[in-house]
């Protein structure tokens, strides 16, 4: 069982916006920096429930990374891997298995990984969606990379030959998140700093095969693919975990770094039918608030990637803090969805 390596006096605080409660399951982390073996950081986690499980997937930073003394990089040999973590109740997990580790023949670093659901016309098809980071020496942007993943006998696994970068050449672009919208058609939500954008495909293999030519089309388009922009005097936003189903429509949880440089957490209402806006709540539900959230190798960080809803009524979402550990929290759905209402 994953044991809590950051000791702290504080305690969970439940966060009010509105009517909008969020309250943290633990005044720790769920999983903890150096909870498994030649591992340090261990956060950024996206999750799925199924099976009966949670199943929690982190960004692992390797052990021998280190601080940069000179100029560039904040960190030096900061290499990550992809853990998974089970849990029965998601409040204890324990680790499982390195599903997937960077290489040199490979992918040179794995960052931030969301796994979602993805309705297809064979069925449906659970996807991870990461950061694919090259070599420094390359001078190449990060891109967005996607897996299918497979699932037997308790555990999930790559299925190898479907791994590909998508989106456009040349171009930093993360946060990739992936829903289906009511015709069935297939929604990428993605971030071209500052904003967040929507590129839209008639199927999942579509956005598999996604030529170049569709994303010189999107980047000519930009501002037309933008669905959300960052509050006034904030630095930039991007997509946290997959949208969530709801009968007003896809429930987004999405990050905006304030110009202080701290992260919290924002929510917005999308069509469910165009992946457009519908409503936005002009504030903050979630700040960094506990300790291993204000102080870490980056300070006050909130970064929510993943989140299940219920069928009591509340949501489930997992959140990197502080670029050290995970963290968990809960939000009733109801008073979400009024207050977007109301918005």
């Amino acid at each position: 069982m994953t044991k809590p390596t950051t000791p702290s006096n504080d305690r969970a605080p439940a966060e009010t916006a509105g009517a909008v409660v969020v309250t943290r399951l633990s005044d720790t982390p769920i999983v903890s920096a150096g909870a498994t073996s030649g591992y340090g950081p261990i956060f950024n986690a996206g999750v799925i429930h199924h099976d009966g499980r949670f199943h929690l997937f982190a960004r692992g930073v390797r052990e021998s990374y280190r601080r940069n003394p000179g100029a560039g990089a904040r960190f030096l040999d900061y290499i990550s891997d992809v853990l998974v973590f089970t849990s029965t109740d998601g409040r204890s997990y324990e680790f499982q298995q390195v599903l997937a580790k960077s290489s040199p023949e490979g992918v040179h670093c794995y960052e931030d990984p969301r796994v979602q659901r993805v309705e297809t016309p064979e069925g449906e098809r659970i996807v991870m969606s990461y950061t694919n980071l090259p070599p420094p020496e390359s001078g190449k942007p990060w891109r967005l990379g996607v897996h299918r993943l497979l699932y037997a006998n308790g555990q999930f696994r790559l299925n190898h030959d479907s791994g590909t970068v998508i989106g456009p050449e040349g171009y930093p672009d993360k946060d990739g998140v992936l829903c289906n919208l009511r015709d069935g058609r297939v929604a990428l939500i993605h971030r071209i700093h500052p904003n967040i954008q929507l590129a839209l495909f008639d199927s999942l293999d579509q956005l598999w095969g996604s030529s170049s030519a569709y994303w010189d089309d999107h980047m000519r388009h930009l501002p037309e693919h933008t669905i959300l922009t960052p509050s006034r005097g904030a630095l930039g936003i991007g997509a946290g975990a997959p949208p969530l189903q709801t009968p007003d429509g896809l429930l987004l949880f999405f990050h905006e770094r304030e110009a202080s440089g701290q992260y919290t957490l924002r929510v917005a209402l999308l069509d469910d039918t165009t992946g457009r806006v519908k409503a936005e709540l002009p504030e903050p539900i979630m700040r960094p608030a506990l300790s291993w959230e204000c102080s870490g190798d980056v300070d006050a960080v909130i970064f929510v990637q993943g989140a299940v809803d219920r069928p009591d009524g509340s949501i489930y979402l997992t959140y990197g803090a502080a670029d050290r550990h995970v963290g968990a929290a809960t939000v009733e759905m109801a008073p979400v969805l009024a207050a977007l209402r109301a918005a």
